[in-house]
C-alpha cells in the first residue's frame, strides 16, 4: 500500500483526547467546536474520529447535538465520521445522526461472542463499518501471534453472520515503546509484522490504530513523538496499516527527519539494537521543547566529571544514565566499593540533607533511591567478585508487615528513606508472623527492628510482637508505624509489653531522626529516656482522664430516636445481586479522591490546592504528572481489572443487631449482624448511637459491597522490582487503592440512583461526592461507624465475595488484594457516619453472646474501643 493511500483519522475531535475540544463542549460552544472539526479536516484528515464520552457530560446528548450540527456543515461533512465511544447507547445514538455509511469505534470479543455478534448485527443494520479490536475473553493482545489468533476468530465470526469483510476494520493494539521495560521493546515491530499476517488470513479488511500511544513514553517531547509517528507509518504501511488516529497537521515527511533522530527512532521500532531505548533517551532532549525536568532543559551536567554526573542524577532522580556513569567511575576506582562509598553516598547525603531541611519532598526521594539502586546493583557482581562486604551501613534494621495484615505503601516508603540514608534495611514483606521477624532479627544481628500495619487487630498483633521479644531476652529497639498505630497506643499497650525502646514513629520523614538518635553513642540514653516519660506521662493522663461511660442499658435507653411512621424506610426499587466484573478504569477517573493520594506520600494540603502550594507546590506537580502519566498506561495497557458486588436485602432492627433476610417475608434470617452502641456519657439531647438505630424494627432494606481494582497489579510490580524502581512500585500501589475508593464511590452512585434508586439520576457531582454531600452512608468494617473487622466474614459470606469478586480475607480481616473496599449500605435520611464508639465491659460480655463468641475472643476484636 502506498502512504498516499493511507487513510489519516482526526482525532481532535475527541473529548478524552483534546482539551480545547473537551472545554468546549462542556461550555456549550458548539459553534467554536465545529471549527476544530473544520481544522481536522483542513489538514488532512480523511475521517473524523467523534468521542464524547467525559463525566461532566451528557455524552448522549452532545453527541447528538454535535452531529446534527455538523452535518450542516458541507465543509465538514464530506469527510466519514468515526463513531467512538465506550457506551453502546452513545454508539447507537450518534449512527441515529449520521447520513451515509459511518465507523463505529469499537467492538471486540472481551465480552464473549454473544455480545460481539449483537452488536455487529446492530451495525450491520445502520450501514455501518466496524473497528475491531483485538481483545478477547483474557485480554487486550501484545504479541504478534496473539493479534493474529483474536483477529482470525473475529473474522471467522463476522463473515459466517453476514458480515462484509469490507467493513472490518482491524485495530490490532499500538503499544508504548522505549519505555525502559524489556517486555515493551518488541510492540511496534509485532505490530507491523501483525499487519501482513492479518491481511494475509482475513482478505477484504482494513488495519487501523491509535498512534499516539507508539511514542507515550516521550509525552511532553513533541519532536521525538512526530519522529516516531513518521517512522513507524513508513515500516507499517507497507505490511498493510490502512489508517490511523492521529493529528493530521502534526505529521512530518519521513525524509525531512533529522538523520540521528530518525536513525534512532527506526533502532527502537524495528528493535535493531538492544541499547535503542538508552540511546533515543539520550538523544530526545536536543530535541525538546519542554522546561518541566532538569534533564530536558539543558545537558550541560553531561559534561561535569563522573563523580559530580553521579550526584546530580541522584539529586535530580535521573536514571537515563546511571549505569553508564557508574561503570566509567567503576573503571577510574581502585576498587567498585569506592564508588558506593564516594559519589554516590555523596549523592545520597546531599539527598538526606534537602529532605530533612524541607527542600526535597518524599516523591523525589524515592526517585533518588531508584536512580541508587540501579547503580548499586551494577556494582554488586564486581563487588561480590571482591569478596568485599560493602559500604559498612550506619545500621541493620528488619521490618515487616504483622501477620494477618496485607498493607505495605508505607512500610516500602519508610525502607526507601532509610536506604538513602545508609541503613541497611532487611524487608520480610507482609502477613509476617512473630517467630519469623525474630529469628530473622538474631539471624540478621539487626540493630533495630521495625513493626507496620494498617487494620486495627494489627495492634494486638504488635502487642504479641514485643511481649515475645520481652520473653526472649531482646534489648535492641522497637519501631511502630503504620496507619492504624498512634503515640498513645504505643504507649498503653506496646511499650508496657516490652522493656526494651519502644518508639512510635509517626512518618517516613521522622524515620531516619528516630534511628540516627538510637544509634548515637551520646545521643541514644537521653532520647529513650525522654521517650520512656512522655509515655509514662500518657499512660498517667489516660488514667486520670478516662471517658465516663453509661451502662450500656442507660445507652440503650439513650438511643438516636427515629420516629419511622414519620420517616419510613426507604424502599429500594428492587433487591437482589449485581456483579460487574470488569468495571471500565477510565469511567472511574472523575470519581478519583486525589487528596489521600498526595498524603499517602506525605504531601499534605487538599486537591487541587496543593497543586499551587508554596512549599510543596512543586513536588506535588510532578508527582501529579508522574501520577497521571501512569494512570494512562493503567487504562490503555489494562493494568489493573477492577471487579464490584452489590446486594440489597431485606432486613430489620433487633435489638442492637440488625437481622438480614432472603425475600421480603422477612421469615428466618440468613445473618445477623451486631453493631455497637456509643456509651460514652452524653451531653443532654445527645443520643447514644449505634448503627441499627437507622433500621426499622418492623421492617427494613440493607445493603453490602465488595469491590477491588487490584487484579493484575502483581506482574507490574514484578517488574518494577526486578527494575529496582521502588517509585513505580509505591506509586501504581497508590494508584491501585485510589481506583479502589473511586469504584466503592461510584458503585454507591449507582446504588442511589438505580438500584436503590432513591436519588434523582443525574450525572454525578464530583467534588460534592468526596464532601459526602448524599443521602446514605456507606460504612466499612473495621472503621469508625462499623469499627469491628470481624463482621466483613460476616459480610463476604452474605455476597459471596470470594466467588463474586476473588476478595479473600485474611485470618485477622485484611483484604487481598490490598486494593479493595467492602461495607454496608443504609439509605434512611438519618443515616449518618457516627464517631468511634467507646465501650464498656458489659458491652463487651453482651456483644460476646450475641456473636456466640469467648469474652476473651471479643475482647481480641474490641480491644481498640475499649475505653
Amino acid at each position: 500500500m502506498s502512504a498516499t493511500a493511507f487513510i489519516n483519522v482526526g482525532e481532535r475531535t475527541n473529548v478524552t483526547g483534546s482539551a480545547r475540544f473537551r472545554k468546549l463542549i462542556v461550555a456549550g460552544d458548539y459553534t467554536a467546536a465545529l471549527d476544530v472539526a473544520r481544522e481536522q479536516v483542513v489538514n488532512g484528515a480523511q475521517v473524523i474520529d467523534i468521542n464524547m464520552d467525559e463525566g461532566l457530560l451528557d455524552s448522549e446528548a452532545a453527541m447528538v447535538t454535535f452531529l446534527k450540527l455538523l452535518a450542516a456543515e458541507p465543509d465538514i461533512a464530506r469527510v466519514p465520521l468515526m463513531i467512538d465511544s465506550s457506551k453502546w447507547s452513545v454508539i447507537e445514538a450518534g449512527l441515529k445522526c449520521v447520513a451515509g455509511k459511518a465507523i463505529v469505534n469499537s467492538i471486540s470479543l472481551k465480552e464473549g461472542e454473544e455480545p460481539f455478534l449483537a452488536h455487529a448485527r446492530t451495525l450491520r443494520r445502520y450501514g455501518a463499518a466496524a473497528v475491531v479490536m483485538a481483545f478477547d475473553e483474557t485480554g487486550q493482545a501484545d504479541t504478534a501471534a496473539r493479534k493474529l489468533e483474536i483477529c482470525a476468530r473475529a473474522y471467522d465470526l463476522l463473515t459466517a453472520n453476514g458480515f462484509p469483510a469490507e467493513d472490518i476494520i482491524f485495530d490490532p493494539n499500538i503499544f508504548a515503546v522505549a519505555t525502559g521495560i524489556e517486555e515493551h521493546d518488541r510492540y511496534a515491530l509485532d505490530f507491523i509484522e501483525a499487519c501482513t499476517a492479518i491481511k494475509a488470513r482475513c482478505p477484504g479488511v482494513r488495519i487501523s490504530g491509535g498512534l499516539s500511544n507508539l511514542s507515550f513514553a516521550f509525552r511532553g517531547n513533541e519532536a521525538v513523538r512526530r519522529a516516531m509517528h513518521s517512522v513507524f507509518l513508513y515500516h507499517a504501511i507497507p505490511a498493510g496499516f490502512d489508517m490511523a488516529i492521529v493529528n493530521a497537521g502534526q505529521l512530518d515527511v519521513y525524509e525531512s527527519l533529522d538523520p540521528d533522530l530518525r536513525e534512532a527512532c527506526e533502532d527502537v521500532i524495528l528493535m535493531r539494537r538492544p541499547d535503542a531505548t538508552d540511546r533515543l533517551i539520550a538523544l530526545a532532549s536536543r530535541f525538546s521543547n519542554q522546561t518541566q525536568s532538569i534533564e530536558k532543559q539543558t545537558e550541560e551536567w553531561r559534561n561535569l566529571p563522573v563523580e559530580e554526573r553521579l550526584a546530580h542524577a541522584l539529586v535530580n532522580g535521573l536514571d537515563a544514565h546511571v549505569v553508564a556513569d557508574t561503570e566509567e567511575a567503576r573503571l577510574k576506582a581502585a576498587r567498585p566499593i569506592e564508588v558506593i562509598e564516594g559519589p554516590l553516598m555523596d549523592g545520597m547525603n546531599k539527598v538526606g540533607d534537602l529532605f530533612a531541611t524541607g527542600k526535597m519532598f518524599l516523591p523525589q526521594v524515592v526517585k533518588s533511591a531508584r536512580v541508587m539502586k540501579k547503580a548499586v546493583a551494577h556494582l554488586i557482581p564486581f563487588i561480590e567478585d571482591e569478596k568485599d562486604e560493602g559500604a559498612a551501613p550506619k545500621a541493620k534494621i528488619v521490618m515487616a508487615t504483622v501477620k494477618g495484615d496485607v498493607h505495605d505503601i508505607g512500610k516500602n516508603i519508610v525502607g526507601v528513606v532509610l536506604q538513602c540514608n545508609n541503613y541497611e534495611v532487611i524487608d520480610l514483606g507482609v502477613m509476617v508472623p512473630w517467630p519469623k521477624i525474630l529469628e530473622a532479627a538474631k539471624a540478621e544481628k539487626a540493630d533495630i527492628i521495625g513493626l507496620s500495619g494498617l487494620i486495627t487487630p494489627s495492634l494486638d498483633e504488635m502487642v504479641t510482637v514485643a511481649a515475645e521479644m520481652e520473653r526472649a531476652g531482646f534489648v535492641m529497639p522497637l519501631l511502630i508505624g503504620g496507619a492504624t498505630t498512634s503515640k498513645v497506643h504505643t504507649a498503653l499497650r506496646i511499650a508496657p509489653a516490652y522493656s526494651g525502646p519502644t518508639i512510635h514513629v509517626l512518618d517516613a520523614s521522622r524515620a531516619v531522626g528516630v534511628a540516627s538518635n538510637l544509634m548515637s553513642d551520646t545521643l541514644a540514653a537521653p532520647y529513650v529516656a525522654e521517650i520512656a516519660n512522655d509515655y509514662a506521662d500518657i499512660r498517667a493522663k489516660r488514667q486520670g482522664g478516662q471517658s465516663a461511660l453509661a451502662g450500656i442499658e442507660a445507652a440503650r435507653a439513650n438511643a438516636l430516636a427515629i420516629d419511622f411512621a414519620a420517616e419510613p424506610p426507604v424502599r429500594p426499587a428492587q433487591t437482589g445481586q449485581w456483579n460487574y466484573e470488569d468495571w471500565p478504569l477510565a469511567d472511574l477517573v472523575p470519581f478519583i479522591d486525589w487528596t489521600p493520594f498526595f498524603r499517602a506520600w506525605e504531601l499534605h494540603g487538599t486537591y487541587p490546592q496543593i497543586l499551587d502550594d508554596k512549599v510543596v507546590g512543586e513536588a506535588a506537580r510532578t508527582l501529579w504528572h508522574d501520577a497521571q502519566a501512569m494512570l494512562e498506561r493503567i487504562i490503555a495497557e489494562k493494568w489493573l481489572t477492577a471487579k464490584a458486588t452489590a446486594a440489597i436485602w431485606p432486613a430489620r432492627r433487633e435489638g442492637d443487631d440488625i437481622l438480614v433476610f432472603a425475600d421480603e417475608t422477612r421469615g428466618e434470617p440468613i445473618a445477623r449482624l451486631p453493631m455497637l452502641r456509643q456509651q460514652v456519657v452524653k451531653r443532654e439531647g445527645r443520643a447514644n448511637e449505634c448503627l441499627a438505630d437507622v433500621v426499622s424494627p418492623e421492617g427494613d432494606w440493607i445493603g453490602g459491597f465488595a469491590v477491588t481494582a487490584g487484579h493484575g497489579i502483581e506482574a507490574k510490580l514484578a517488574e518494577f522490582k526486578a527494575a529496582h524502581d521502588d517509585f513505580s512500585d509505591i506509586l501504581l500501589k497508590a494508584l491501585a487503592d485510589r481506583f479502589a475508593e473511586a469504584l466503592a464511590e461510584a458503585l454507591h452512585f449507582k446504588l442511589r440512583t438505580e438500584l436503590w434508586g432513591y436519588e434523582a439520576k443525574a450525572e454525578p457531582d464530583y467534588p460534592g461526592l468526596i464532601r459526602e454531600q448524599y443521602q446514605g452512608i456507606r460504612p466499612a468494617p473495621g472503621y469508625p461507624a462499623c469499627p469491628d473487622h470481624s463482621l466483613k466474614p460476616l459480610l463476604f459470606d452474605l455476597l459471596d465475595a470470594p466467588a463474586k469478586t476473588g476478595i479473600t480475607l485474611t485470618e485477622s480481616f485484611a483484604m487481598l488484594p490490598t486494593a479493595a473496599v467492602s461495607g454496608f449500605y443504609f439509605a434512611h435520611p438519618r443515616s449518618h457516619y457516627f464517631g468511634v464508639a467507646r465501650i464498656g465491659e458489659d458491652q463487651l460480655a453482651d456483644y460476646a453472646e450475641r456473636r456466640g463468641v469467648s469474652p476473651d475472643q471479643a475482647r481480641q476484636w474490641l480491644r481498640p474501643n475499649l475505653d
